[in-house]
């Protein structure tokens, strides 16, 4: 049998899921009037972030502690890890915001934030299909996933063009450099997300 319905290991990918969601939805809504603001939300994500680190440890105590779990326990390490990345992922973004004193998005982070967006919901879905052991349909939201992996590559390619044809002030250049870098790097563990779910898929379905 798979993920029982108050099975330890199902209620904390859940957890770390909906804390993930909770903290992308909070940040897509990112805009200040100030440094306070800024440091406000910085802020913010570094509780979203320490809240998921603390459900990623109760998943390793819990693999320790038990001998039989309802999947391979290195999938299920991967699977919490993965998901845990995507979101330090965002809190390393918000620190940039605080450290470059920047109050909003420009047009290419908006689109790397909506396109991220879309990859965190596809992956509350599946993790909430692996709950209800609804393993073969898990892989058409890893598809979308990678899709919106392939999108966030297409738009790094370009705002980094756009970026040194515009901008003439170095260290904008390198500012923004960072952030674009690390919206492309949130993406790639959205996309490690989905190889653990095919992984998973393959081995159990």
């Amino acid at each position: 049998m798979f993920f029982k319905k108050e099975d330890k290991f199902n209620v904390h990918l859940h957890n770390i899921a909906e804390n993930l969601m909770e903290a992308t939805k909070f940040f897509t809504q990112f805009e200040a009037s100030d440094t306070k603001e800024i440091k406000a939300f910085a802020d913010k994500m570094k509780e979203f972030e320490k809240k998921g680190d603390d459900i990623v440890h109760n998943v390793i105590r819990d693999l320790n502690a038990v001998f039989i779990t309802p999947i391979e326990r290195e999938d299920i390490l991967a699977l919490a890890m993965n998901m845990d990345d995507v979101l330090d992922g965002l809190e390393h973004t918000a620190a940039f915001f605080e450290m470059f004193s920047m109050k909003k998005f420009d047009n290419y982070m908006l689109q790397y934030v909506e396109v991220i967006k879309n990859a965190v919901e596809e992956i509350v879905k599946a993790v909430s299909l692996l709950s209800k052991k609804k393993l073969v349909n898990i892989r058409e939201h890893a598809i979308l996933i990678k899709d919106y992996e392939s999108k966030c590559d297409e738009i790094y390619r370009v705002s980094i063009k756009h970026l040194f044809e515009v901008e003439k002030d170095p260290i904008r250049i390198i500012q923004y450099k960072e952030i674009y870098e690390e919206f492309e790097h949130i993406a790639d563990c959205c996309q490690n997300v989905a190889n653990t779910f095919e992984a998973i898929i393959m081995k159990n379905a």
